[in-house]
């Protein structure tokens, strides 16, 4: 028994993924470009996302995102996708201990890179992870990430949190789907592989 661990997160074109989803999101470190995403939403994006969502069989946030999806998804009807992100398995990591009212939901208290992989032992099938940048950095260092789901949006922020930021773990990717919205969004799909290769250009 062992679970997939998917990071899924909504990229800027240079990679930041701070704040997508609007004006206060995440505007630490005075970060004014929130709201990124929205304009590119179409049908095409809102099925990858369905698609990706149907897929998982819990899912895993750190602490700041748990409170902005938790504050969202518990009224929002079945009908339109509540019904299963309500019920299915939730994990919030914290150093602290923490309440967590949102249905099926599990608190992890410690160092996520080791409440993570205790998770991934004593689980099984996909563990979507959704934007939570710190938590996903911690991840990374820790070799825990197996998938990457990327939307990737055309547009330039210039600065914010980055999913790969300065100091990631090196690691080789292996590209296992891609597509494009009407709106220009990329959805690439990557296998994590190990450490990189390295060669010369002959």
């Amino acid at each position: 028994m062992a679970s997939k661990l998917v990071v899924g997160t909504f990229l800027s074109l240079d990679g930041v993924m701070q704040g997508p989803g609007g004006p206060g999101e995440d505007d630490s470190n005075g970060f004014t470009h929130g709201g990124w995403l929205p304009p590119h939403v179409d049908e095409d994006f809102n099925q990858i996302m369905a698609d990706v969502l149907e897929r998982a069989d819990g899912m895993l946030l750190g602490r700041t995102s748990y409170d902005i999806l938790s504050s969202y998804w518990p009224g929002v009807p079945d009908e339109e996708g509540g019904a299963k992100i309500n019920s299915m398995p939730k994990y919030v990591t914290t150093r602290s201990p923490k309440e967590a009212t949102w249905r099926n939901s599990e608190v992890l208290v410690g160092e996520a890179a080791e409440t993570v992989a205790e998770l991934k032992r004593r689980t099984d099938g996909v563990i979507l992870v959704q934007g939570s940048s710190d938590l996903v950095r911690t991840l990374q260092a820790a070799g825990l990430v197996d998938e990457y789901h990327l939307l990737v949006f055309p547009v330039v922020i210039g600065e914010g949190k980055r999913l790969f930021a300065e100091g990631t773990a090196a690691a080789g990717l292996k590209l296992t789907g891609s597509r494009t919205t009407s709106t220009g969004v990329l959805h690439l799909t990557y296998d994590v592989t190990g450490k990189p290769s390295y060669g010369i250009v002959e």
